[in-house]
């Protein structure tokens, strides 16, 4: 898994980039080797106006699977990168079980399809017989 942290109007300390490491690591251990790559922006939307403004985007790439982004929006950086990892986490894992199960579904219907061409077969062959034996009582 690759980590790529990048800031829009101000500097990334050691401090800032070992927090975020420290968070991602935590929060995708669990699916490490199913991740690509990982996206961390951070900005200042108002700059130095203040307000609750510090946002971090994390942008998640996993294999044959659309990229999973996730933005938080606070007043304080760190605050705003613990809960877009969170998240991140959380849907991470939502995404990746659902692949997961539908690789688990996709067999299923192979072998309802062929169970039901045989019974519609069967089917078919008793409606064909039924006809057939009322065709030659009304000839009768």
């Amino acid at each position: 898994m690759q980590i790529e942290i990048q800031a829009r109007n101000f500097p990334v300390t050691p401090a800032l980039r070992s927090h975020i490491l420290r968070r991602l690591n935590f929060a995708l251990s669990a699916r490490y080797q199913q991740i690509h790559h990982v996206l961390v922006r951070l900005s200042d939307i108002n700059g130095p106006r203040g307000g609750k403004d510090k946002c971090c985007l994390i942008q998640v790439t996993l294999p044959q699977l659309a990229d999973i982004v996730i933005e938080d929006i606070e007043a304080d950086l760190y605050v705003a990168i613990d809960r877009a990892a969170a998240r991140t986490s959380r849907t991470v894992t939502r995404k990746l079980g659902r692949k997961r199960d539908l690789g688990r579904v996709s067999k299923v219907p192979d072998a309802i399809r062929e169970t039901s061409v045989e019974t519609i077969s069967l089917s078919t062959e008793n409606t064909e017989a039924a006809v057939n034996a009322d065709n030659r009582q009304k000839q009768a």
